[in-house]
């Protein structure tokens, strides 16, 4: 059993590791516990913290599990955290305000009053590695550690194609236009519900500009980009030292950068 706070913190063990008692240590399961899977035969749940019994050393978020905690157990938090959010928001209907009850072990909410069905919410997102042929496009957001730098991203609107939501935000984000783009693969971001979908593209050697979101967007060359992404993310860049930061190794904005700057090496001409 994974048991999470109100704020989406895991309890922990004095190692940070996951604190996850089994049904008979918790003398019972809690009423709002959610089936999330079996791993090796056994089922594994998670439920709010609160009222129950037992207690843990520490607590641990989301971000920092997932660099620290094996991946099968940063999964089931990742997975815990987005479906208890989601519970805690949705008590509900949308459709006649009436009260949901939550069925088949915590996965659809019911509506008691008008009977409608509501499912788990995941919110679509690209994120986008662009290109001009030798330089790579990032952007920093407000408050941000000094020098930290990123692919850019947004959420897809109704109505829109993915490769038009990556045109459409580049443009936004930058003022770069974007000639083409390619998708690669995707990435759960329970931040709290999100699912991130990477892209490549080329794009014109526009001047960019940041648009309301980005407090700076520029393009780096190969050299910048492969030495930001080999120096430790964890560690802040001095005042007096030259470079880049960038995002932490679990990002899917990384590995974009990573791809880029793999095929911009081997001469692969973008999308």
């Amino acid at each position: 059993m994974l048991l999470l706070e109100a704020d989406g913190r895991a309890l922990a063990d004095v190692d940070g590791a996951a604190f996850a008692p089994t049904g008979a240590q918790l003398r019972g399961m809690p009423a709002a516990a959610v089936f999330l899977g079996l791993r090796d035969g056994e089922a594994w749940f998670a439920a709010p913290a609160a009222g129950v019994a037992l207690d843990a050393p520490q607590r641990i978020d989301l971000r920092s599990a997932a660099g620290a905690w094996p991946a099968a157990d940063a999964t089931v938090f990742a997975q815990a955290r987005a479906l208890l959010h989601w519970q805690a928001r949705h008590r509900h209907c949308g459709a006649c305000g009436g009260e949901v009850a939550f069925v088949r072990a915590g996965w659809l909410g019911r509506c008691g009053q008008c009977g409608s069905d509501h499912y788990p919410r995941t919110d679509q997102a690209i994120i986008v590695a662009v290109g001009d042929g030798e330089r790579l496009l990032l952007g920093r957001q407000h408050g941000w550690p000094a020098r930290r730098w990123s692919v850019l991203a947004g959420f897809v609107e109704p109505g829109e194609s993915l490769e038009q939501t990556v045109a459409r935000e580049v443009l936004e984000e930058s003022g770069v236009r974007v000639r083409a783009c390619q998708y690669l693969g995707s990435q759960p971001w329970p931040f709290p519900g999100g699912l991130m979908l990477g892209f490549l593209a080329s794009a014109h050697p526009d001047v960019p500009h940041a648009g309301d979101e980005l407090e700076e967007v520029r393009w780096f060359d190969a050299g910048t980009v492969r030495a930001g992404l080999a120096r430790d993310w964890n560690t802040p860049l001095r005042d007096d030292e030259d470079g880049i930061a960038m995002s932490a190794p679990i990002s899917i904005s990384r590995w974009l950068a990573e791809q880029w700057l793999a095929r911009h090496d081997a001469g692969i001409p973008g999308p």
